[in-house]
């Protein structure tokens, strides 16, 4: 289960984090300070969704699923959105009365101090699952490297903003500070929720991805005097989708269509991770071979 060994790595660096910045926030009272630790709770959250998510994910397809259950992922990453939004309106809550009624800030280099050890955890394991969500092609992962990687943006303004009120003596821009954060933040939940939505309607696979499949078709075309229509492509979290017409010379046999469809999808399969591709193979002279070219026949 290597995907999952890397939810538990985020798992672990998100209970660390927390760890840090409630010390951090405890320690300077920061409002700031307690924005950052409230995100980390939601990177905790977001973590245990995706450990969960990728085990369904990763379930075999059965009668009642048949083609497997991949499209999990874009809940985890959709949930993943909406608690980014709910820790964003946590931190308004908390900066407001701060803005109203400011207070100064305790043992702000203590407090710093914890908060980068926490942002050189998640900025590490950010990069580890950057890494290996577009390795495994796994929205997942992407997404809670992302998530993490925004977090790692966002301790950078708090402790920007926390040491720019010890030097300036302006108590509130430590809960202006918080407010960005939250527009922020807010930006990346409904960016994750807008890409979890888009997932669920059965998107094509990529323009390279499509561009590499016309090539091919354009290929066997001049070398086999074959044709193709009724292409037809979809992505469901790591896995792909191909479906296409092979449109073969009248006197060709079952058996050498056959064998030529089977090298066409061995290289698309090589070229394309993780597709499930399925031929019709259609007479090319027939008028009815031309019948079935969309969706709805």
């Amino acid at each position: 289960m290597p995907l999952e060994r890397y939810a538990w790595l985020s798992v672990g660096a998100a209970v660390a984090t927390i760890s840090l910045k409630a010390l951090a926030w405890w320690l300077t009272g920061s409002v700031g300070l307690l924005s950052d630790a409230l995100e980390s709770v939601v990177n905790l959250a977001a973590a245990l969704l995706a450990l969960s998510m990728l085990r369904l994910a990763a379930a075999p397809p059965d009668e009642n699923y048949p083609h497997g259950l991949s499209k999990a992922e874009y809940f985890s990453a959709g949930i993943e959105g909406a608690l980014i939004v709910v820790a964003a309106a946590g931190i308004v809550w908390a900066a407001l009365p701060r803005l109203i009624a400011p207070r100064s800030l305790e043992l702000p280099f203590a407090g710093l101090t914890l908060t980068v050890a926490a942002s050189v955890i998640n900025y590490v394991v950010a990069i580890v699952l950057l890494r290996a969500g577009r390795e495994h092609h796994s929205i997942t992962l992407e997404a809670d490297g992302r998530h993490l990687m925004t977090d790692v943006w966002t301790s950078a303004a708090v402790i920007a903003g926390v040491a720019l009120v010890y030097f300036t003596g302006w108590l509130r821009l430590d809960p202006l500070i918080a407010l960005a954060v939250s527009l922020h933040i807010l930006w990346a939940g409904f960016g994750l929720m807008r890409r979890s939505v888009r997932g669920l309607l059965d998107p094509a696979i990529s323009s390279e991805d499509q561009g590499e499949v016309t090539k091919l078709f354009h290929e066997y075309s001049r070398r086999y005097g074959v044709s193709f229509h009724a292409l037809r492509t979809r992505q469901a979290g790591a896995r792909r989708f191909v479906s296409f017409h092979l449109l073969v010379p009248d006197a060709w046999t079952v058996a050498q269509a056959h064998r030529l469809s089977e090298e066409i999808e061995a290289r698309m399969r090589a070229m394309i991770p993780n597709a499930a591709i399925l031929t019709h193979i259609e007479p090319i002279s027939d008028p009815a071979s031309y019948d079935d070219q969309e969706l709805d026949r």
